[in-house]
């Protein structure tokens, strides 16, 4: 399995839609990469034929829900540096995931 999603990481996460309805979903893993400062905050995911998707929040150019693939994020890489999980997190809230992070939403 891949370091960005680990077997046990992988077994916990709710199948996408589970959390829907939620006005303050948890957030299950966090990824981020480092150059461009865009954050992905895992709420959801489900293997998908050859691949594994993910729901949940990304910072980025702008911040908006949306899904993205394990693929996606492990084929990120400029001389050498990627994709990074954050190890240190701990299952909580959206709402504190930001606060800690530092990102005030509009």
């Amino acid at each position: 399995m891949s370091e960005l999603l680990p077997e046990e990481l992988e077994n916990a996460l709710p199948k996408i839609r589970d959390q829907e309805g939620s006005k303050d979903p948890t957030v299950y893993v966090v990824y981020q990469f480092p150059l461009s400062g865009w954050i992905w905050f895992v709420t959801e995911g489900d293997a998908y034929i050859d691949d594994f998707c993910f729901f949940g929040y990304v910072v980025g150019l702008e911040s908006e829900w949306g899904y993205f693939c394990l693929s996606e994020l492990e084929s990120v890489d400029i001389n050498g540096i990627k994709v990074c999980r954050d190890e240190a997190h701990v299952q909580r809230p959206l709402s504190e995931c930001l606060q800690q992070y530092g990102i005030v939403e509009n």
